[in-house]
């Protein structure tokens, strides 16, 4: 069986988790307030400037690894194709100013960038993939089950069910299935650990944007 299938038997718990919490139901039926929308997308901007320096990170130590421009290619999507996402949701709803990180973001960022320097690098990769893996299934469940009528977030719906950002899931996943192949039990093991708390994290950015989290002082 491959890493990432045994993986994602890891998750499944959180994952539906992910789909039946209040914020994602809501987006799906589009009746989400505006001022957690507003919040959420914000704080994705936060977290995509430092999640494509992860990716860079990752791609700087790609040297026993043929996936230097694979990472170079992830960090570029994160940056242009996902900012323009955000771009139109801000002068759509009048969102200004850059937003500080809330706690759940400040958390999962450096979470990140621990592993992508510091962590061996295929360790890095499958502490990545869920950011990638999870928006692609959750952004199917909602396109499959959502009742198409005037939804104000389709545009967030349309971009993560998308082929193209299927397509590059696709090879993040296939990336991780390969490096893991070449590590040890225990590298495995290192690698899962990674990719089940980066996906406890995913859930508590959803939900820290539900609850429009401040820091307590």
């Amino acid at each position: 069986m491959k890493w990432t299938e045994n993986a994602w038997k890891e998750i499944e718990g959180i994952y539906t988790s992910v789909t039946e919490m209040p914020f994602n139901q809501e987006l799906m039926s589009g009746t989400l307030s505006l001022d957690r929308f507003r919040f959420y997308m914000q704080q994705d901007g936060v977290y995509l400037a430092e999640f494509s320096r992860a990716l860079a990170l990752i791609a700087a130590r790609c040297f026993n690894h043929p996936y230097t421009l694979d990472f170079i290619r992830f960090a570029e999507r994160a940056v242009v194709v996902e900012r323009s996402l955000h771009e139109g949701y801000f002068r759509q709803f009048n969102v200004t100013g850059d937003a500080e990180a809330s706690p759940t973001c400040h958390n999962y960022t450096q979470f990140l960038l621990t592993k992508a320097s510091l962590d061996q690098v295929e360790v890095a990769m499958a502490a990545v993939l869920p950011c990638f893996w999870i928006y692609k299934k959750v952004g199917d469940h909602i396109y499959q089950y959502q009742d198409g009528k005037n939804n104000p977030y389709q545009d967030w719906i349309d971009t993560y069910a998308g082929e193209e950002f299927g397509l590059l899931v696709e090879k993040a996943i296939e990336i991780c299935d390969d490096v893991a192949s070449r590590c040890s039990d225990l590298q495995r093991e290192q690698m899962t650990k990674a990719f089940v708390m980066a996906s406890r994290l995913e859930w508590m950015f959803w939900d820290s944007a539900y609850q429009l989290e401040k820091w307590p002082i």
